[in-house]
């Protein structure tokens, strides 16, 4: 049976947006959201017919162009040429499942009322969304302020029946798109291109899908994190929870708790110790990845602001007679919370590589680079090396985009974000993230065979078996690049439960 998501006033969530996704939710309007548009579209009108002067982007150009007024009649070829003329993407393309969420955001900002679109304009990106209508979008061309210009234009090209998308499998043009679904051309009229055009869909729908994401990276942290303390022999004192509440940070605490849920029932964290201290990357797990936690949560809040805000510029509010030029489609606090997330990820990603490094060490009972015969074997030695490399490059992506801005519009836009550099190296960092944990994990599972017949926790011996449907203990040497890949498959697939609190 077909599931329907309506569009209305509600907050929209995360897990919403997931479970609309994942489950192939269909989208509609609720008639309060249906209400809201046409009001103000009529609003609209109405203002127009009785005013001469200039109102920023309606009847005048736009950016530096602001002091250009425009002929009644112009008005619509004015929103046209709009969105043709800001369609100057370049680069790698746009993840059908990110251009898929930038739909759907750019229809909830665009249902509260106050952006001036017509009923038939939303309906359109509607029909998008739920005929799986995937305009070809590229990374770069938005500086973040006035929001995501040209990713947003490339976005709402095919509605003119230019541009192209992606339609069951197959890139086509925007014209033939329309010619095969039976469709007609969306005739733009005053305002709308700006509405469709400003605002902050590009940046936010990255920083949905890494939100997503990375709650779920975090979690994957610390349980790959539980197989290498237990394989490497190491202590439970470190994350007893009377530490950690004396410090107050809540991703700590959350962390510890999450640690000794993890390690429950472990005969190897409870054998006795020969050794008085862990390394770091083990001892400090709470603390690093609860500091990472915290960012997360930060970025969380700053995210579920957005995809319940309207972004676009100017802002009309019809109740009180008033039409706003201002700057609600300025992605400062999206730039700031994405390169926030770089430095959490990556993080999370810089000590998952120490202790693979250190399980490679021939320390407590594991043999050098985890094969029972080092030197005829390299063994793990170099997955080690590619997780060094990615952690490196992860810290160079980790340089603020934010703290960038360069003048443009003959200096009307003389400050910007840069937060649509921030979400597409955020999204790199992601995937690198993904990468490095598959490694520890590749590393984890080898150095714990050497430590039987000894058991870890029921959780962890779980996991790790499910992990070895996919891969293997090695025994020789080996092609292993396949097997790192394989890595990243489980980790993708792999249902985690874990309390949260």
């Amino acid at each position: 049976m077909e599931k329907t998501h309506y569009i209305s006033n509600d907050q929209l969530t995360f897990e919403r947006i997931d479970q609309i996704l994942k489950q192939g939710f269909k989208l509609a309007l609720s008639e309060q959201s249906k209400n809201n548009i046409i009001k103000c579209r009529e609003y609209l009108d109405t203002k127009m017919k009785n005013h001469d002067g200039p109102i920023y982007g309606i009847n005048t150009g736009f950016g530096a162009l602001y002091d250009k007024q425009i002929s009644r009649e112009d008005l619509g070829n004015l929103q046209r040429n709009l969105v043709m003329s800001h369609a100057c993407g370049i680069g790698d393309e746009v993840p059908h499942e990110i251009v898929k969420i930038m739909i759907l955001l750019k229809i909830q900002s665009l249902s509260y009322g106050h952006s001036g679109v017509q009923l038939s304009t939303v309906e359109r990106l509607i029909d998008f969304f739920n005929h799986d209508v995937l305009p070809v979008i590229y990374q770069f061309g938005s500086l973040g302020a006035s929001g995501d210009l040209a990713p947003l234009a490339h976005m709402c090209l095919p509605m003119l029946g230019m541009g192209e998308v992606y339609y069951k499998g197959e890139r086509m043009s925007g014209e033939k798109m329309l010619k095969t679904l039976n469709w007609e051309p969306i005739g733009l009229r005053s305002k709308e291109g700006l509405a469709l055009l400003n605002g902050t869909q590009f940046m936010s729908a990255y920083g949905v899908f890494l939100t997503l994401k990375v709650w779920k990276l975090s979690q994957l942290a610390d349980v790959i994190s539980a197989v290498s303390l237990d394989a490497f022999d190491g202590r439970i004192e470190p994350f007893h929870d009377s530490v950690h509440q004396i410090r107050h940070h809540l991703g700590q605490i959350i962390t510890a708790r999450r640690m000794r849920f993890l390690l429950e029932g472990s005969e190897l964290i409870n054998r006795p110790k020969v050794h008085v201290q862990d390394p770091y990357s083990f001892r400090c797990i709470p603390q690093v990845h609860g500091a990472s936690k915290d960012s997360i949560n930060y970025v969380s809040y700053v995210f579920n602001n957005e995809i319940n805000a309207v972004t676009d510029n100017p802002t009309i509010f019809p109740d009180e007679d008033l039409i706003i030029s201002a700057g609600n489609f300025h992605g400062q606090p999206l730039a700031l919370a994405l390169d926030n997330l770089c430095i959490a990820m990556a993080e999370l990603g810089s000590i998952s590589e120490r202790r693979t490094y250190q399980l490679l060490a021939g320390k407590r009972g594991l043999p050098h680079f985890l094969v029972a015969n080092p030197g005829l074997n390299s063994g793990f030695m170099i997955p080690q090396y590619t997780a060094a490399s990615i952690v490196s490059r992860n810290k160079q992506l980790c340089t603020p985009a934010s703290v960038d801005t360069i003048e443009s519009s003959q200096g009307q836009e003389d400050h910007v974000s840069m937060g649509a550099n921030a979400a597409t190296k955020a999204y790199q960092v992601a995937m690198n993230l993904e990468r490095i944990l598959a490694i520890e994990l590749f590393n984890a599972a080898q150095a714990l065979e050497f430590q039987r017949p000894a058991k870890s926790s029921p959780f962890i011996e779980k996991f790790v078996a499910g992990y070895r449907k996919k891969v293997k203990f090695i025994q020789n040497d080996k092609t292993m690049y396949d097997d790192m890949a394989r890595s990243v498959e489980y980790l993708q697939e792999v249902k985690l439960e874990l309390p949260e609190r």
